[in-house]
């Protein structure tokens, strides 16, 4: 390892234990620890400027991982703040803070705060390297990055977007979305935040050769399909929502695809 790759990496614990600390203090104040879901976005922006800033040497695909990472970040960080702030406590947060009781306060600092903070340097880990290292360049894996990144950002926002506007007309209180991109994805918002890591990876790629990064998209995918995302909502959705069931008989849970029949 490099002295600039080390530095990278302490750089990041750095920014990270900066970003985590306060804001699960305000989560004590605000007795609501839902609000790292909107630190979370905001904390890859960080650190990719910060990354960018130490750097020695500054390459087009660096200026381009930084800016693409800061427009995912801030689009989710601001979608997340207008949906949330305002509202109760995430369930998630909420079903932990009544199993360990008095002690969430205290526990909520490695289990919530701290355990995200890992998992964002992990996931940060091609920015970390690709703007640490000597330029080397593939335009084709750099065009292949950026096309994913695009793609998945599109499934992302439009996702969002179309879900807010259907929450928002209370005659859809109870139903299930399977319209414009849900058609053909139960998640396209998951799908396409994936897409999006895939993206800045093969990007990071590109200019640093520094295969076994992977490691971010691969986390990332495992998260959105089995932790946090595709998995824990499906359970949700089916017991909330009588029509879920039939949406899920003929809707791809994650890739999209052509809505199969409609069962009778």
């Amino acid at each position: 390892m490099s002295e600039a790759q080390l530095s990278a990496h302490l750089l990041t614990v750095a920014v990270i234990l900066f970003l985590m600390i306060p804001t699960w203090l305000i989560s004590l104040f605000r007795k609501d620890a839902g609000i790292i879901d909107i630190c979370w976005g905001i904390g890859f922006a960080v650190i990719a400027w910060m990354l960018f800033i130490n750097a020695q040497e500054r390459y087009v695909v660096q200026w381009l991982l930084v800016v693409l990472t800061s427009v995912w970040a801030l689009r989710l960080s601001v979608h997340l703040a207008a949906r949330n702030l305002g509202k109760p406590e995430d369930f998630r947060y909420r079903a932990m803070r009544e199993r360990w009781g008095a002690s969430f306060p205290l526990a909520s600092l490695f289990i919530v705060f701290g355990l995200q903070g890992a998992v964002m340097w992990v996931v940060s880990l091609p920015l970390q390297i690709s703007l640490s290292v000597t330029a080397r360049s593939s335009t084709t894996l750099a065009v292949l990055g950026v096309a994913l990144w695009t793609v998945g950002m599109f499934f992302e926002t439009v996702g969002d977007w179309q879900l807010v506007r259907f929450r928002r007309n209370p005659d859809n209180a109870g139903r299930v979305l399977d319209t414009g991109l849900w058609r053909y994805t139960r998640h396209p918002n998951y799908f396409g935040d994936c897409l999006v890591w895939w993206g800045l990876f093969l990007l990071a790629v590109s200019q640093s050769g520094v295969l076994w990064t992977i490691i971010s998209p691969v986390t990332m995918t495992f998260l959105l399909l089995r932790v946090s995302g595709v998995s824990l909502l499906e359970s949700t959705l089916r017991s909330s929502k009588p029509e879920y069931s039939e949406y899920v008989s003929r809707t791809n849970a994650f890739l999209p695809g052509m809505p199969g029949r409609r069962s009778k």
